[in-house]
């Protein structure tokens, strides 16, 4: 088999504006997604990260550090202001070598992340 290179999304929101909500939420959120994944974190080519305009206390990006991730490549970004949506909310896009296919990958949305995509969290509970 050949190992390739799969995008995997996951998504969260934070109570309040703060550096502690912010990493404690990026944290949660990537730890299940290599969790859910069986990844290795060696594996993971990139990491970007985006979080909404009202979200300015913290890089999310921060949390990697502190977990030890040293060798991935990060970037951070401001999720493009849309009206109605979502408030207080970080998401993560991982590019991950793998030989899984793409319907075997679990991307997660927790917290009020949970509304953009209820079909992948009908997909994770019912796996």
């Amino acid at each position: 088999m050949l190992y390739c290179c799969r995008g995997v999304r996951g998504a969260s929101t934070v109570e309040e504006n703060t550096s502690q909500a912010i990493l404690s939420a990026t944290k949660e959120l990537l730890e299940e997604m290599v969790s859910a994944n069986e990844m290795e974190v060696e594996d993971i080519a990139t990491i970007i990260f985006t979080a909404t305009g009202d979200l300015d206390a913290e890089y999310p990006a921060l949390v990697t550090r502190e977990l030890g991730w040293l060798d991935t490549p990060l970037l951070c970004g401001q999720e493009m202001a849309v009206p109605g949506s979502l408030e207080r909310c970080i998401r993560v896009l991982m590019h991950w070598n793998t030989l899984k296919r793409p319907p075997e990958i679990r991307h997660i949305y927790l917290g009020g992340a949970k509304d953009l995509r209820p079909d992948k969290v009908a997909q994770r509970r019912g796996s």
